[in-house]
């Protein structure tokens, strides 16, 4: 009789972005360079380069509960990341689903703001985010622009980080992940909030300065997700992902893709 294998299966539930860097395309690029099957729910539609987004055409949410449908009740997922959601009726319909299928493993990385510093969602959308999707959470990863709009209050000092972490958690989500590449230091230390434990860890890493910086928080939550598919705890995955961005990004700094911000290197191990 023979042995079948099964794969480590994620999904990710996010946006396309047409020209490759981040959103769908990233995260599809990050579970299989960290060993995983990935599948996808698309959420919107971008025309998008390096330069910036010059279209977006949103799914209708009935579509993407479809998709949910169709991934989850066929090929099931040990492990769902989340992307940007931009309206609360989206971040209802992926809720639910969540909770029709009984997924049990969740990063959400809660994209609302762009690196301007715009919010790239309604109010609305950031309540619904609150009460709905971030309580189904294993790990959430905002960065500090993103914690500070959650909470609703500034958060600019690394002993703020710390206390921001802690109440983060009190949201509803099992862990919190706080990035701090918006510190202004010299390296890009992230703090881990083990809800668990109670216990904090700082993840130091030095800052890389390179204009492809496109798709890091995409790449970032995908490689966790893949770890936690594996079957690693929440500490080991955050590490070994912290660990791949790291190196995606400095092998991605050698090379020149558009006329604007380039993506980071997903395959670097491989080639």
């Amino acid at each position: 009789m023979n042995q079948y294998k099964t794969y480590h299966r994620v999904l990710t539930i996010a946006g396309s972005d047409s020209g490759g860097g981040a959103g769908i395309q990233a995260d599809l690029k990050t579970i299989a360079a960290n060993g995983c099957y990935g599948a996808s729910v698309i959420t919107a539609l971008t025309a998008q380069n390096t330069v910036g987004v010059s279209g977006i055409h949103a799914v209708p949410v009935d579509f993407v509960a479809a998709q949910m449908d169709a991934v989850l009740g066929d090929i099931g997922a040990d492990a769902v990341k989340i992307g940007m959601l931009f309206s609360p009726e989206l971040i209802r319909t992926v809720a639910q689903g969540l909770v029709k299928h009984g997924v049990q493993t969740v990063v959400l990385d809660p994209v609302m703001v762009a690196q301007s510093g715009d919010k790239l969602v309604q109010d609305e959308a950031i309540d619904a985010l609150k009460l709905e999707l971030i309580p189904l959470a294993t790990l959430i990863t905002p960065n500090l622009p993103e914690a500070s709009v959650l909470l609703n209050r500034a958060i600019d000092a690394r002993d703020a980080v710390r206390s921001a972490a802690v109440e983060l958690l009190s949201l509803g989500c099992g862990n919190v992940l706080i990035k701090g590449g918006h510190l202004e230091s010299g390296d890009s230390d992230d703090c881990l909030y083990l809800g668990d434990e109670g216990r904090i860890v700082i993840l130091r890493g030095p800052r890389i300065v390179t204009r492809n910086n496109h798709g890091t928080g995409c790449t970032l939550s995908s490689a966790i997700a893949a770890g936690l598919a594996k079957g690693q705890d929440v500490e080991t995955a955050v590490r070994q992902a912290k660990e791949y961005i790291s190196g995606a990004i400095r092998a991605g700094a050698d090379y020149v893709l558009g006329r604007g911000h380039g993506p980071v290197h997903h395959f670097f191990r491989f080639f």
